[in-house]
């Protein structure tokens, strides 16, 4: 049987920073800034190979793992005269996954094919996974057009990879449990990484990487981009699913927001990605589901929630109209993330799935805001937060953030719910290229070490006392 086992971070639930956030020391020299647009972007590294020694190690199910036979696939192939070989390959990517085995790469060469691509109840095993990606060391294949792009229906221990999806009239890539709801093993041990997902959708609510009942996940290491429309579509969007990571990815030109995670989804960390112009909300940490969709089903007995024990920490975000939504959310932490220009606010505190019989939600509640750095325009903004009705704000911790109105310092300092603790109000953090800090900003070593001072967003490890923001001194 499965296990929540080595297919994510190392998840730390809320209630440790009970005994973390204490005060500290905090600086307040201020030079002349050096603010650079910068937005680079690494890889993620020899996936194959051994993780180096950082302080961000990414455990993703199928790392370290190698196959043991492989189907090919490539444009000029036949899925009757084929076999699959290098000199006779399968023509469809769905051809070679009726015979792919644990342990079966479907080696998919470049070019273009046909998106609409459907496999259900594709399945290797937890030391033989089936990988589908491109050749290594070669271009991306392109599957392109299709309703969706690529849908895997109750999927288990499988590697998707390299491989670019674009132009589909709904979902880029779909995964699902089938509306297995109440079976947490019907999709499992999922990683996608090397993904280019992009110009999705006709204009509404559709995904670059729709996730429904999939447990134990991985997405790496990949870009999400101009899918959806109209303040609809995310980059990744989550319903009831559960113990994932979402790490190292790039997302841009998004409607709705970047991730979403929602309908019962839990225990996922989302950690050193980079957003820039990602719509509405740029992480939707909660929301509002039918109740059909709920994983696990909803309770009738005992309080539901939209999201528990989400975890962002070390991204970059750089515009969206919010950067961060608790929507219903329970026990959520946003932590050491670099905050830039968002145009309205900064958070929202919401509820949008309230009590009704027979079922009792939980107010928002618990979450918790630390060791992040927000640099913002006060002119941009509505209001620092925005906190709506049905929810308990008033639980919320807020420790150790630095806040820096760019345009009006003296305004820097929000309006918050709770005190914080040992917060920075409208000192220039000096932030260099690539929204880095120097030794030099007031962000330097004065934040408060707590359970998610690990890695920073280039994979270092925090210092003690560790920097506010996604990014330690060098």
């Amino acid at each position: 049987m499965p296990t929540a086992a080595a297919s994510r971070l190392v998840f730390r639930p809320a209630s440790l920073l009970l005994l973390a956030l204490l005060g500290g020391a905090v600086a307040a020299a201020a030079q002349p800034a050096l603010f650079a647009t910068g937005f680079e972007w690494g890889d993620l590294g020899d996936w194959a190979g051994a993780e180096p020694a950082r302080c961000d190690r990414l455990a993703a199910f199928g790392r370290g793992l190698s196959p043991t036979g492989e189907l090919h696939v490539a444009p000029g192939g036949s899925d009757t005269a084929g076999d699959g070989s290098p000199g006779a390959p399968f023509a469809t990517i769905g051809r070679a996954a009726q015979l792919a085995a644990p342990g079966t790469a479907i080696r998919v060469h470049p070019g273009t094919y046909a998106g609409g691509i459907y496999l259900s109840d594709l399945a290797g095993t937890a030391s033989a996974p089936i990988w589908i990606g491109g050749l290594p060391g070669a271009p991306r294949p392109v599957i392109a057009g299709g309703s969706e792009g690529l849908h895997l229906t109750r999927g288990r221990y499988l590697v998707i990879h390299d491989l670019e999806v674009r132009g589909a009239a709904a979902n880029g890539i779909n995964a699902d449990d089938g509306s297995a709801t109440n079976d947490p093993f019907a999709s499992h041990h999922l990683t996608f990484h090397g993904l280019s997902v992009h110009d999705i959708g006709s204009g509404g609510n559709e995904d670059c990487l729709k996730l429904s009942g999939v447990n134990d996940f991985t997405v790496a290491g990949s870009e999400f981009t101009r899918c959806g429309g109209d303040d609809s579509g995310s980059g990744v969007d989550m319903v009831g699913c559960h113990r994932g990571t979402i790490a190292r990815n790039r997302f841009h030109d998004l409607s709705a927001n970047a991730v979403q995670a929602k309908g019962g989804s839990a225990e996922i960390e989302i950690r050193a990605n980079r957003l820039l112009d990602s719509g509405v909300r740029g992480f939707n940490l909660g929301g509002a589901t039918g109740d059909p969709w709920f994983r696990p089903p909803l309770s009738p007995s005992a309080p539901n929630a939209e999201a528990r024990d989400l975890v962002v920490v070390a991204n970059l975000i750089v515009g969206s109209e919010a950067a961060v939504a608790y929507v219903g959310c329970s026990g959520c932490v946003v932590a050491h993330n670099t905050i830039v220009d968002p145009q309205r606010w900064i958070l929202r505190i919401l509820q949008e799935r309230v009590s009704a019989p027979p079922y009792t939600f939980e107010p928002c509640r618990d979450g918790v805001f630390t060791n992040n750095l927000v640099y913002f325009a006060r002119s941009a903004l509505s209001t620092h937060l925005n906190i709506g009705p049905n929810t308990a704000p008033a639980t919320f911790t807020f420790a150790s953030n630095l806040w820096y109105a760019w345009d009006a310092p003296a305004q820097s300092q929000p309006a918050l719910p709770s005190p914080e603790t040992n917060g920075i109000y409208g000192v220039d953090p000096e932030l260099g290229p690539g929204y880095r800090i120097g030794p030099g900003s007031p962000a330097s070593g004065t934040g408060v070490t707590s359970p998610w001072s690990d890695g920073d967003h280039d994979g270092a490890c925090f210092a003690s006392p560790p920097s506010r923001g996604a990014f330690e001194v060098p």
